[in-house]
C-alpha cells in the first residue's frame, strides 16, 4: 500500500525515449546524407566529418569538466551538432576552421547559455553562419569532381539551365550533406518512422517555400525551376534536420504551423531577392529567434480559464 502512494515531483507520465536515444535515431537519419557526401567528395569530407564530431565532444567535455559541472556527452546531442555543422560545411574548408566553428556552436551559442535545452538558436547553424561571415571566400569555395565551380542553385539564380536529376541524386557540388536530396529524404523518412520528428514544419515549411516562389519567382507555373529551387542548397537538410529541433522550434500545434510558414517565406524572401542564392541557415536562426513570441501567442488557454490568464 505504501507503493501506491508514493510521491514524486512532476511529470507523473514520462516517455521512454531518453535525450541519447533520440540523438542515436538522429544520427542514424543523417547517416545516408553523411555516407553519400563522402562517397561524394571523398577523403577531405570524411575529415571534415570527423574532425566536426570530435571537435564538438571534445570541446563540450573540457567545459564541462573545467566548469565542475556534469560531463553529458553521453546524451551525444555534441555529436549531433558536430555531424550537422559539417553536412553544412563544403569538403574543402580548412580543418582549422572547422574546429572554430565547432568552438562557436558548442561553446558560444550552447554551453554559454546553459547547455543543452538552453540555447536560443541552433548552435550548427549558427556556426555556419559565423564561419561564412568570417571566411567568406572559403565557406563559398566549392570543388566537384576536380573542377571547381558554383553550386546549381547559384546557376539557378543566374538563369542557367541545371540537371535538376543531378540535384536530386546528389552528384552536383555543394556542402558535405546538402546535395543529395534522395540521401536527406530516406533519413527523414526514418525519423518519421521512429516518431523522432513530425511532418507539420517540415510540409508547411517545403510548401509555403513552393508557394512563395511560384508567385514571385518570375517563372510562372514552371515546375522545373520550382524543382531545382527544391532541390538546391539546404532546404531539405534544414526543413527535416535542423527546423524540427526540439529546443529551438515551437511546441504549440499553431505555432509549428506558424513556424513553417515564416521559414518558408523568409528563404524564399533571401534566396529570391537577396544578393546569396541560399537563404536557409539564415531563416532558420531568425526564426529561432521568434519561438518564443510565436509560443506566447499560439499557447493554449487552460481549461476553465479565459485568454489572458484570468478565471472564468
Amino acid at each position: 500500500m505504501s507503493e501506491l502512494l508514493n510521491v514524486s515531483s512532476s511529470p507523473h507520465v514520462r516517455h521512454k525515449d531518453t535525450t541519447a536515444s533520440i540523438m542515436r535515431d538522429v544520427i542514424i537519419g543523417l547517416l545516408p546524407a553523411t555516407v553519400f557526401g563522402i562517397w561524394n567528395f571523398g577523403l577531405d569530407a570524411a575529415m571534415v566529418v570527423i574532425t566536426a564530431v570530435v571537435s564538438c565532444v571534445a570541446l563540450e567535455a573540457m567545459y564541462q569538466h573545467f566548469m565542475h559541472k556534469k560531463v553529458t556527452i553521453c546524451d551525444l546531442s555534441a555529436a549531433v551538432t558536430g555531424l550537422l555543422l559539417a553536412l553544412n560545411l563544403p569538403s574543402t574548408i580548412p580543418l582549422g576552421m572547422v574546429i572554430i566553428g565547432s568552438f562557436f556552436a558548442i561553446i558560444v551559442v550552447k554551453q554559454l547559455f546553459g547547455g543543452l535545452g538552453q540555447n536560443f538558436m541552433n548552435p550548427a547553424l549558427a556556426a555556419r553562419c559565423f564561419l561564412l561571415i568570417s571566411f567568406a571566400g572559403r565557406m563559398t569555395a566549392f570543388t566537384y569532381d576536380g573542377i571547381t565551380g558554383a553550386t546549381p542553385l547559384a546557376l539557378v539564380k543566374a538563369g542557367e539551365n541545371v540537371d535538376v536529376l543531378s540535384m536530386f541524386l546528389g552528384t552536383t557540388a555543394g556542402t558535405i550533406g546538402e546535395t543529395s536530396t534522395l540521401a536527406i529524404l530516406i533519413g527523414a523518412a526514418y525519423l518519421l518512422y521512429r516518431r523522432v520528428i513530425k511532418i507539420t514544419i517540415p510540409a508547411c515549411y517545403i510548401g509555403s517555400f513552393a508557394v512563395f516562389v511560384l508567385i514571385f519567382g518570375g517563372h510562372g507555373l514552371d515546375f522545373t525551376y520550382l524543382a531545382a529551387q527544391l532541390c538546391g542548397g539546404g532546404l531539405m537538410l534544414g526543413a527535416f534536420f535542423m527546423a524540427t529541433d526540439y529546443v529551438t522550434s515551437p511546441a504549440t500545434p499553431k505555432g509549428k504551423v506558424i513556424f513553417g510558414i515564416l521559414l518558408g517565406c523568409l528563404t524564399g524572401l533571401f534566396r529570391l531577392f537577396g544578393n546569396s542564392a541560399e537563404g536557409v541557415s539564415y531563416a532558420i536562426i531568425f526564426c529561432n529567434l521568434l519561438v518564443p513570441i510565436i509560443e506566447k501567442y499560439t499557447y493554449p488557454t487552460p481549461f476553465g480559464y479565459k485568454k489572458g490568464g484570468k478565471n472564468k
